[in-house]
């Protein structure tokens, strides 16, 4: 580009040169998306509440569902994303129902419940080994507050891992019936890291330059090993990055080298250059209390199901979206 501005002052364009930059465009972008309203072209999204969220239990490869206030939350996620504007020509996500059905009820918000579903394996949260089932904080008690962050943020430090005969593990799961061999007893994020890194080459870079739009639905770990890469964050400071459930992030990535367009960092984490769609406040708030739920020992109740500030965010998206159901039912009638 930067030859073709140059050349420009010396000479006039060329038809020749015209119909090679157009092919070119073409090229880069041979799919006309669904997303005209917006500048964004991918988003990403951590799937709602699950009882083990709730319970506070380190989930992993295990089929929690999602509960009625993780509806709540996928409702809300889907009511932000279609006041955004943002429309998607694909969604991805991982094997697990929790990421399956919010999915299903973000559709359902956005009124996009015809666009493909692609699911994957590799887009399944990272394994937690030994440590699934138990509760965070007692592991917190037991064994630290140190030791307990490396296992679930760090980069390459990966938790005990699980036993063959584990209560919870994958291989009873028919869903993993042709892969027993490929399931992880244990994972880091670096080992979470190489498997996203598999299905982003493969499936969703190759949509990205069509120049289709994507909702990528996921969970904690393996959403920070994309967003990892994608940000050339280092792995040293991957220990402070944490992200919020049902909170959209949206980026604009450059159609040729998928590398964000925005130089900003956000103000919730400070590590990320897209733009969070229900604000950089909710989010804040929702990583301080999903770090005091975990960490703080002496906070004995439970913040997952206490009202709070974040949970009356939810209400309000909530309520927006049944004005905007009636406004939608008076019109048809």
């Amino acid at each position: 580009m930067q030859s073709v501005v140059a050349n420009a002052s010396r000479r006039p364009v060329t038809g020749n040169l015209v119909v090679r930059a157009s092919f070119r465009l073409h090229q880069l972008r041979s799919f006309t998306s669904l997303n005209s309203e917006t500048p964004y072209n991918i988003c990403f999204l951590r799937h709602g509440q699950s009882t083990w969220n709730r319970d506070n239990r380190f989930i992993g490869w295990t089929d929690t569902p999602l509960t009625e206030d993780g509806i709540l939350e996928a409702r809300a996620a889907g009511s932000i994303i279609r006041k955004s504007g943002m429309m998607f020509d694909e969604v991805h996500t991982s094997l697990l129902r929790r990421s399956i059905r919010t999915v299903n009820i973000v559709l359902m918000e956005t009124g996009q419940e015809y666009i493909p579903v692609s699911k994957s394996w590799r887009l399944n949260e990272r394994s937690y080994g030994d440590l699934v089932g138990h509760n965070k904080k007692d592991m917190v008690k037991k064994f630290g507050k140190d030791q307990v962050k490396r296992w679930r943020r760090s980069y390459n430090e990966p938790p005990p891992p699980m036993a063959p005969d584990h209560p919870y593990h994958p291989k009873f799961e028919p869903r993993y019936r042709d892969m027993i061999h490929k399931i992880p007893l244990s994972e880091s994020l670096k080992d979470t890291v190489e498997r996203s890194s598999v299905y982003w080459d493969r499936v969703i870079a190759p949509s990205l330059k069509e120049g289709k739009t994507l909702l990528v639905v996921g969970h904690e770990n393996n959403l920070r090993s994309i967003l990892m890469r994608l940000e050339g964050i280092h792995q040293d400071d991957m220990i402070h990055l944490s992200l919020p459930r049902s909170q959209p992030l949206a980026y604009r990535l450059d159609e040729e080298t998928l590398e964000p367009l925005d130089s900003t960092l956000d103000g919730a984490t400070g590590f990320l250059r897209g733009h969070w769609l229900g604000g950089d406040q909710t989010v804040a708030e929702i990583l301080d209390r999903d770090h005091k739920q975990v960490y703080d020992t002496t906070i004995e109740h439970n913040l997952e199901t206490e009202s709070s500030q974040w949970k009356t965010t939810l209400m309000a998206n909530k309520e927006a979206h049944a004005e905007y159901e009636e406004d939608e039912r008076k019109v048809a009638s």
